[in-house]
C-alpha cells in the first residue's frame, strides 16, 4: 500500500495516533478525510489495516458554513451547519431522508461529541459528484455531514459500519489546541517512536 499520492503523512500520522490509543472494536479498517484539500479533490481514504490495501479513496463534501471550495471553518455547535474535525466511532446505519446513512459518534469532547445530536452522518447527495464539480468548480456542501457520491456510498458505508475509526484531519492549531488524542510530533516522528507492531505497515510510508 503505497499512499504517497494517496494521503498526506500528517494526516496519516494523526489519525494513526488516534487508532493506537482508542484501539477501536474493529480495529482492521481505518478512515481518514482530510479537510486541507478542496472538495474537488479526492479526500477520503478507506485504509484496510489487516490487509495493507487502500479499499476507496473518494470525493466527500463538507458543512456549507465551514467553506467553498475548502473547509476553513469547523464547528461543535447546532445549527452551525459546519464540520467537525476529530475522532469518530461509526455505529449503525439506517435508512433517512437522504437514503442509506450511517450514525457517527463524535468522540472528543466539545470538539464533535455533538454530532450525533446534530445527526451529522455518513449518506449519500447528488451535489457529491464529478458531474457537479465540472458544472459548479467544486462540491456541493451539506449541513455538516461528510456526504459521498451515491455510487459508492452504500458499499464505503458497509465497509466501515458497526465501530470502524473515522478521523477528520484539517491542520487546525485550534484543534490541535484543543484535543487530547493527537499531539504533535515530529516529522516521521510517530513510525520511529512506534517500532513496536508497526513492521506489518512499514510499507504505508
Amino acid at each position: 500500500m503505497n499512499l504517497e499520492f494517496v494521503l498526506q503523512y500528517e494526516a496519516f500520522e494523526q489519525a494513526m495516533q488516534g487508532y493506537r490509543t482508542l484501539q477501536p472494536r474493529r480495529d482492521h479498517i481505518l478512515t481518514v478525510i482530510d479537510f486541507t484539500l478542496p472538495s474537488t479533490e479526492k479526500r477520503m481514504v478507506v485504509l484496510d489495516m489487516k490487509n495493507e490495501k487502500v479499499l476507496y479513496h473518494t470525493i466527500v463534501s463538507h458543512g456549507r458554513n465551514s467553506g467553498d471550495k475548502y473547509a476553513r471553518s469547523f464547528s461543535n455547535r447546532h445549527g452551525s451547519y459546519q464540520s467537525s474535525l476529530g475522532f469518530y466511532e461509526t455505529e449503525n446505519t439506517y435508512q433517512g431522508g437522504n437514503g442509506y446513512s450511517l450514525v457517527l459518534n463524535g468522540l472528543e469532547k466539545g470538539i464533535n461529541d455533538q454530532a450525533k445530536s446534530r445527526a451529522v452522518v455518513i449518506h449519500g447527495a447528488d451535489y457529491c459528484s464529478e458531474s457537479f464539480i465540472k458544472s459548479t468548480g467544486r462540491l456541493g456542501r451539506s449541513y455538516g455531514c461528510p456526504a459521498l457520491p451515491r455510487n459508492v456510498n452504500k458499499p464505503i458505508i458497509n465497509t466501515i459500519k458497526e465501530g470502524t475509526l473515522l478521523y477528520i484531519y484539517a491542520d487546525n492549531p485550534e484543534y490541535m489546541a484543543s484535543t487530547k488524542i493527537v499531539h504533535a510530533v515530529d516529522e516521521r516522528g510517530l513510525l520511529a517512536q512506534n517500532d513496536v507492531g508497526i513492521d506489518s505497515l512499514g510499507t504505508l510510508n
